[in-house]
């Protein structure tokens, strides 16, 4: 389907540009959020006759966005979640944590504006954008952690995971001590339980 463009679209073209996408792009993404039109004859004589308007209109969102990324200058938050030795998160961080997490902050966000490839599965320190316009997009800092002290070292520079497994291996590893006699997969509760008498 061609589509005339009413703003700029990243990796499609500026406003006024005719462009063929997917007919499905366009009816469930484009056309209902008034980012495009189809490229008739009809919508070609309205939008050329609006184009001033929605050039302008465009240049005010633009001149608004970018007043608020000076507000975004070295942005961060940090999200607090509960993971495992290895630092992987038990869920994961998503889209609506982020906005939560920025709105805390101060920032009003709209979900929509937040780019996320995929959900922050692990611990660490992320760059993730926020597009304010089309035109105008900054990056925040995410940094995911299991307490605000890992947070505060993370954000100082320090690798937390490579740290504990540092920690780990001068302490002889995570490992439970191995008893021989043992049972596969028999945890040292089981074991215990298992030896005492049984009551009569």
């Amino acid at each position: 389907m061609d589509v005339i463009l009413l703003e700029r679209v990243e990796k499609l073209g500026a406003i006024g540009d005719v462009v063929k996408v997917k007919d499905g792009f366009a009816r469930n993404y484009l056309l209902p959020n008034k980012k495009a039109l189809r490229a008739n004859e009809a919508n070609r004589k309205v939008f050329e006759a609006n184009r001033a308007r929605i050039e302008s209109e465009n240049a005010n969102r633009r001149g608004e966005a970018e007043k608020e990324a000076k507000s975004f200058r070295d942005a961060q938050v940090t999200i607090i979640r509960q993971a495992s030795n290895v630092g992987q998160l038990y869920g994961s961080v998503a889209v609506r944590d982020l906005v939560e997490a920025l709105n805390e902050a101060g920032h009003k966000v709209a979900k929509s504006a937040v780019v996320l490839d995929r959900p922050i599965k692990s611990i660490g320190v992320y760059d993730v954008k926020v597009a304010l316009h089309p035109e105008v997009s900054v990056t925040v800092k995410v940094n995911v952690a299991r307490s605000p002290e890992e947070a505060e070292m993370q954000a100082a520079g320090v690798d937390v995971m490579a740290q504990v497994f540092e920690e780990g291996r001068d302490q002889g590893g995570f490992l439970e001590k191995f008893d021989p006699n043992a049972e596969p997969g028999a945890t040292a509760e089981a074991r215990d339980e298992s030896e005492e008498p049984a009551q009569g």
